[in-house]
């Protein structure tokens, strides 16, 4: 699939955003402490990668009641669902320079199309050294899911139906979008948003 940036500018995706607040001193401390001078920006971003999708639990496979949104708060609760992880990897590799938007999939909410459909969120990150962005998902590993960071051959969490109705949006967002912000702000138990109201479409 061919991926299209919604900016033409680059450093719209190293941008500080009120999700991806990466001066915040938690997410200055957790930068300092994965990353230094010597690496690469491949090892940076393997780096991050593997330390949101391993680190942060997803709320849904905790059973966790907490919303969380802002980058800061993902990485000081340690807990979040897809949309907030990938805002959390976005402010870690936007922290050091290295562009970093935000993808979406529809994807059946549980296993069939009669359980609904939801928007899941994960990130690009355009790699310098290659010239080209590459998609990660790190929305964490359990039975049956195995996303890799991989420079070549995607692999992400979850293979693309669209016989059932699933799709890949091949948009590169500079920003969260609108939608996924609005469902985070607007929740309190973020079971409840899991399954009644993450939206179905974009």
């Amino acid at each position: 699939m061919k991926l299209f940036c919604d900016s033409e500018k680059l450093d719209d995706y190293l941008l500080e955003l009120n999700e991806v607040n990466y001066s915040n001193p938690i997410i200055k401390e957790k930068a300092d402490e994965l990353f230094h001078h010597s690496q690469t920006e491949i090892e940076k971003a393997k780096i991050a990668f593997e330390f949101v999708r391993d680190e942060i639990a997803h709320s849904w496979d905790i059973q966790s009641e907490r919303v969380t949104c802002h980058a800061s708060e993902v990485l000081d609760f340690k807990e979040g669902i897809c949309y907030a992880k990938s805002h959390l990897l976005a402010s870690l590799l936007r922290s050091q320079g290295i562009p970093t938007g935000f993808c979406y999939q529809r994807l059946m909410l549980f296993d069939t199309p009669e359980k609904g459909y939801c928007i899941h969120a994960l990130n690009a990150i355009f790699l310098k050294s290659l010239n080209k962005w590459i998609r990660v998902d790190a929305r964490g590993n359990k039975e049956r899911i195995d996303a890799q960071f991989s420079t070549e051959e995607e692999k992400l969490a979850f293979p693309i139906n669209e016989d059932l109705g699933e799709k890949d949006y091949p948009v590169i967002y500079a920003n969260p979008h609108p939608k996924i912000v609005a469902v985070l702000g607007e929740n309190t138990n973020a079971l409840e948003m899991y399954k009644h109201h993450l939206p179905e479409s974009l």
